[in-house]
């Protein structure tokens, strides 16, 4: 028989108070789209203090909220598999990996299978008991770099509070076209692509966004970017780049072209390189720092031979 859907549990804080259900939710699971979650409510598959309710139902602090959400529609929960994992750091609090290019974090269609989340179920089973498997953020399939994951409720809640709070330190490396003639900062709303669904935009009804850069070289044909994350969109690095005319190089939706100074790159120029935060039990501020894998060093290195 297929496993269902793990279960798991856990409490409105004060600072969700006077919001509707869904929005709570929405806040406290920001990796789960508000219309799955209140989908879930709907279908009775999220109780409040044991009781079933709506959507629209408001939270006033201190709320026991069960979520039993059904199997994934190829009909299992996602599955353990034991997949290469580089562990940056692990304690019985957090987990940080980094992530090679081209693993998919989450299952999804046509990637039930062979990702991250599968490989974190596989290495520590007790996160099949927390939302994503206690996966607070995400990197797009072709970004690399870091990643943090909680290991306990508690610690998931913390984390999700510090990201809302924008107190998560999260530094990119980025090859984009052109040259990028100094530091700035974009602050620009990001939403859903008007017509193009599959595709972020910025477009004046998005969500808030804010992303600085830093100039760190400029190569033949292209610059290195050092970008730091205020929000954390989706795609947002990505659409802000090329909302100013430079786009990552090998970017197959957001750059037209798959090459710079002659040299070909086959996905989007972007790691995640620095990570930054407060540790949920030990309140220490605590960072960590990897060095692009070797497909983006020998892109780096061609483009600056070829200056």
């Amino acid at each position: 028989m297929p496993e269902a859907a793990a279960a798991f549990e856990l409490t409105i804080p004060v600072d969700c108070a006077g919001l509707r259900l869904d929005q709570a939710l929405a806040r406290l699971l920001p990796d789960l789209s508000r219309s799955r979650l209140a989908h879930w409510v709907n279908e009775h598959q999220v109780t409040l203090n044991g009781v079933c309710t709506v959507p629209r139902h408001k939270v006033w602090g201190g709320e026991r909220v069960n979520i039993a959400p059904t199997p994934d529609p190829a009909g299992l929960a996602p599955q353990a598999e034991h997949l290469p994992l580089e562990v940056m750091f692990e304690d019985d609090t957090l987990l940080v990996v980094n992530k090679p290019p081209g693993l998919v974090v989450h299952p999804g269609s046509g990637n039930w299978r062979g990702t991250l989340l599968n490989a974190l179920l596989a290495h520590a089973p007790q996160l099949a008991q927390l939302p994503r498997a206690g996966i607070v953020h995400r990197l797009d399939k072709d970004t690399s770099g870091l990643l943090v994951i909680a290991k306990t409720l508690a610690a998931h809640t913390d984390l999700v509070r510090q990201l809302q709070a924008r107190s998560v330190k999260r530094i990119y490396l980025a090859v984009v076209h052109g040259r990028v003639t100094r530091s700035g900062r974009i602050e620009a709303p990001i939403g859903r692509h008007p017509t193009r669904r599959t595709r972020m935009a910025v477009i004046a009804r998005g969500k808030p966004a804010v992303t600085h850069y830093e100039v760190i070289a400029h190569l033949a044909q292209a610059t290195l970017l050092r970008c730091r994350l205020e929000s954390g969109r989706t795609h947002q690095i990505r659409v802000h780049l090329h909302s100013i005319g430079h786009p990552l190089v090998g970017d197959p939706v957001y750059g037209a072209r798959r090459s710079a100074g002659g040299v070909s790159f086959n996905r989007q120029a972007l790691h995640a390189e620095r990570l930054e935060l407060t540790h949920p039990a030990t309140r220490d501020v605590v960072a960590w720092h990897v060095e692009p894998p070797p497909d983006m060093l020998r892109l780096t290195a061609a483009l600056k031979a070829a200056c």
